[in-house]
């Protein structure tokens, strides 16, 4: 199979080109870089089933090369993080809704089937947890630069979906929570690489806001192995899914348990949303998935606890990038941290 990854030098599609390359496929990749990297692909660049494009999927031509040469397509292209949706909301939503409308477009020609990413913030403020697909979405105030994300991406979900209605294009909408991992970059406020870099290097562990936030972590080789499964499932089609653990720890409880896995000896400091992103900034106290959806289509679980997974991001940090695991050795690592 030919699969084509939009964002494919990020952190999760750096790590479904392994897997599609592991399982004997052909990857095409294109990224602009603007939150990728490309010493995520640089072990894939010589091989002979691997071919990379650095550009923007704004570049209607050539990603419509890209989509006619392939017989699938992720759509991970987006803006991410916190920091960078607030400080840059028309990058962000630009970015999302004319990045999705063009690679649905170019799809439906040939009927090409689409995989799209989108985010548990589309679940916003609601307070009916654990987060179920059919849930209603409660966005915060247009005055809050924050939502200017989580709208964008549910503008993308309804225009996929729209798409498989009206057009027959078969699209697989997945909402992603907190994935993480080896290759991650805490450089857009992602919090698990940024506490372990702090503690690695002893600097204050930051949490914004109490710390009494909760979040779940989901490993990337659980997340990626469920990617692969929905696009093969002739019955994902049309149809969303959460994707990640149902493993919560409060920000507090995360910041300590990476302290102690680290051996650090640095202090826990809390910092003021205000201060740390925008005057009147809203977060969401708990973010947790049913993933009952998921389990019952494709049998997804996760395999990797919050301590395994920690413990892949110290050592990536302390170490450097590992070789790249097959599905079957990032299931066996999973099983084996339990």
């Amino acid at each position: 199979m030919r699969v084509l990854i939009t964002g494919g030098a990020g952190f999760i599609g750096s790590h479904l080109s392994d897997a599609y390359i592991a399982r004997g496929d052909e990857v095409f990749v294109i990224d602009d870089l603007s939150t990728g990297s490309i010493e995520n692909i640089t072990h894939l660049k010589g091989h002979p089933r691997f071919h990379y494009t650095i550009d923007t999927v704004h570049n209607h031509p050539v990603l419509a090369e890209l989509v006619d040469r392939c017989d699938v397509v992720f759509h991970l292209a987006a803006a991410v993080g916190v920091k960078l949706i607030v400080e840059s909301p028309v990058r962000t939503i630009e970015t999302n809704v004319r990045g999705t409308e063009i690679v649905l477009e170019l799809a439906n020609k040939k009927k090409k089937k689409v995989l799209v990413a989108s985010t548990s913030e589309v679940y916003g403020l609601s307070d009916q947890v654990p987060f179920r697909e059919d849930g209603n979405l409660v966005m915060g105030a247009t005055t809050k630069g924050r939502w200017s994300y989580a709208c964008s991406k549910a503008i993308d979900e309804f225009l996929a979906l729209a798409y498989w209605r009206e057009k027959k294009l078969p699209t697989i909408v997945v909402r992603l929570f907190n994935t993480v991992g080896p290759r991650q970059t805490g450089q857009y406020g992602m919090v698990i690489p940024t506490f372990v870099k702090q503690a690695l290097a002893n600097r204050p562990i930051t949490i914004y806001g109490t710390g009494e936030q909760t979040r779940c972590f989901g490993f990337v080789g659980d997340i990626v192995g469920a990617f692969l499964k929905l696009m093969d499932h002739p019955n994902a089609v049309g149809q969303v899914f959460n994707i990640g653990s149902n493993e919560e720890v409060s920000i507090l409880e995360l910041a300590e348990r990476v302290k102690k896995l680290t051996n650090s000896d640095s202090e826990i400091t809390f910092q003021p949303y205000d201060e740390a992103y925008e005057e009147g900034f809203e977060d969401m106290p708990r973010r947790v998935p049913s993933i009952a959806k998921i389990n019952d289509l494709i049998g997804f679980r996760p395999t990797m606890t919050l301590d395994g997974i920690l413990d892949t991001v110290i050592a990536f940090h302390t170490h450097g990038a590992p070789p790249a695991p097959t599905q079957t050795q990032a299931a066996q690592t999973g099983a084996t941290s339990q």
